[in-house]
């Protein structure tokens, strides 16, 4: 009785084995393939060098191989090709001092003024090189200081420094100019307000053409006033 149950025991862990073997192949057969790649075999470099636990790693830095020096002396050109620029077409140059100047005053004032009047701010030394053998080099004697420079590009000269001379009536400032180049001639602080007055090249023109007209129009009426005499002999 001991044996047949052993075999009864062996033959139904047999059933259980091959039924468990037949769901594995049947699945195994059923399932359809992934879609996903295949890990990649190939190992990635995630480090310029190997890193010794024992050691510290520091990120490579690049050092660029232009000096500092050569820098400045670039930047130094361009500020006085700036300048020079500035000069070109300019009909008046006024130095001011921007002592006591906020940024935001600064801004402002640059801001209000017209597309024909450029302020800027550069070093005397800058500003020398850039006038130096022009008819500019007048404004030598207002290279003191901390200054800005106000380029005027057209001929309508009051228009241009309106904005200007309102900033100056609202912050009360007094001897802000301390120099203004005309026409290669330079005009000192006390003599800055008549180009605030100054007429226009369109008033100049119409006052010449009115004055040359003014002889010819006084002839004509002298000629018409002796036809009306002559008349009233005939009569």
């Amino acid at each position: 009785m001991i044996r047949s149950a052993t075999n009864a025991r062996t033959h139904t862990l047999l059933r259980l084995f091959q039924s468990s073997t037949t769901a594995i192949e049947t699945t195994s057969l059923l399932s359809f393939p992934s879609s996903k790649p295949p890990p990649s075999q190939t190992l990635t470099r995630t480090h310029f060098r190997p890193v010794n636990p024992y050691s510290l790693y520091f990120p490579r830095t690049y050092i660029s191989h232009i000096p500092i020096a050569i820098k400045s002396a670039i930047s130094r050109a361009k500020r006085e090709k700036t300048v020079k620029n500035q000069l070109e077409n300019c009909y008046l140059l006024a130095a001011i001092k921007c002592t006591g100047f906020t940024v935001k005053e600064f801004q402002d004032l640059r801001r209000s003024l017209p597309e024909s009047s450029k302020l800027t701010v550069a070093k005397n030394t800058l500003v020398y090189k850039a006038i130096r053998g022009t008819p500019w080099e007048v404004l030598k004697p207002c290279l003191t200081g901390m200054n800005a420079w106000l380029f005027v590009h057209t001929e309508e000269i009051p228009k241009a420094l309106q904005p200007y001379g309102d900033f100056r009536k609202e912050k009360k400032l007094e001897n802000d100019f301390t120099g203004v180049v005309f026409e290669g001639k330079f005009y000192g602080p006390g003599e800055y307000k008549q180009f605030e007055t100054m007429p226009s090249p369109a008033e100049i023109y119409a006052e010449i053409l009115g004055a040359s007209l003014n002889p010819v129009i006084g002839l004509v009426g002298t000629i018409q006033a002796s036809e009306g005499c002559c008349y009233g002999f005939e009569d």
